[in-house]
C-alpha cells in the first residue's frame, strides 16, 4: 500500500517511539508491540505483529479517522498524531480543540481547521505545553501510571522531524 509522504514521516517517529514487544503489568493496555495494544486489538499475535502491520493499523484506526490531512503543518500533525497514539485519537483532538477554542467533539472538521487558523500564538509550542499537562494531571489521577510520566515527557520532547 502507498501511504502519503508526511503519514510515512510520522509514523516513522511513532514507531522509534513505542519500541518493540512489552508486557508491563501496570500498561492498562496489556501486552503491546510497536504501541498496538492487547486490548484494543485482541485478536492480533501483539508478540508477533509485523512492521508492515502496525503500520497498516495506524494509517486505517488513526490517521484516517484523525482527518490530519485536513491541516498543514508539519509540525502540529506530528504532535496530534503520536499524542492520538499515545492517549486515543479522541483525546489528543480534543485538548487541541480546546486550546484553539473550537468545540471539543474529538473530529477535525473545518471549524476546527478554521480556529486552528486563526490561532495567534505558536501553536506547536502551546498544544506540547498542553500534552505534558495532560500526562503530568494524569500520573496525579492514576498512582499505577505514576512509572510512565517521565517517559511521556521525554516523548513529547522527542517528538519532532529529524533534520
Amino acid at each position: 500500500m502507498t501511504y502519503p509522504k508526511i503519514f510515512e514521516d510520522c509514523v516513522e517517529i511513532i514507531l522509534e517511539h513505542e519500541g518493540g514487544w512489552v508486557n508491563h503489568p501496570n500498561d492498562p493496555g496489556g501486552e503491546t508491540n510497536m504501541g498496538i495494544t492487547k486490548r484494543n486489538y485482541p485478536n492480533e499475535d501483539i508478540k508477533n505483529l509485523t512492521k508492515d502491520k502496525a503500520i497498516h493499523i495506524y494509517y486505517k484506526d488513526y490517521w484516517l479517522p484523525m482527518n490530519l490531512e485536513l491541516l498543514n503543518n508539519p509540525e502540529l500533525i506530528l504532535h496530534l498524531f503520536d499524542f492520538g497514539v499515545n492517549a486515543g485519537p479522541k483525546t489528543a483532538i480534543k485538548i487541541l480543540q480546546r486550546l484553539v477554542g473550537a468545540d471539543d467533539d474529538g473530529y477535525i472538521g473545518q471549524e476546527t481547521t478554521n480556529a486552528i487558523a486563526n490561532f495567534q500564538d505558536d501553536i506547536v509550542e502551546e498544544y506540547i505545553k498542553r500534552r505534558k499537562l495532560f500526562y503530568v494531571t494524569l500520573a496525579q489521577e492514576k498512582p499505577k501510571l505514576r512509572v510512565f510520566l517521565k517517559g511521556w515527557l521525554a516523548r513529547i520532547e522527542r517528538t519532532k522531524f529529524k533534520p
